[in-house]
């Protein structure tokens, strides 16, 4: 559902330290395009978690509200000086912002 470079996925092993934690990315409103990828590490599972990545130990899911804007999302890391970080691109985008930090999808609804 979702891809990984090799540098999102070394980044993510480095945030994970409990062997039962995993990365969730969801999809809350912000930002000035309309709505932002968040991402976190954690251990607590909800009911309405899918799993979008699965490799080796690494294993990412997402809620079912966050799914329809989850759907083909890739996830890379830069280390650039000014703005390092994960950087979530999804060809779905109708529009992003200038920085890149919030999206909007043509067909959807905002996120909740």
């Amino acid at each position: 559902m979702i891809s990984l470079s090799e540098r999102a996925k070394e980044q993510f092993h480095s945030h994970i330290t409990e062997a039962d934690s995993f990365i969730r990315i969801s999809v809350k409103p912000g930002g000035c395009s309309g709505m932002t990828y968040e991402a976190e590490v954690t251990s607590q599972r909800q009911g309405s978690d899918s799993v979008v990545f699965s490799e080796q130990e690494l294993t990412v899911v997402t809620d079912s509200a966050s799914l329809p804007y989850i759907i083909g999302l890739q996830v890379d890391y830069s280390d650039d000086l000014i703005s390092s970080g994960f950087r979530f691109s999804n060809e779905s985008n109708e529009s992003s912002c200038g920085c890149g930090a919030s999206f909007a999808l043509a067909g959807f609804p905002e996120a909740q």
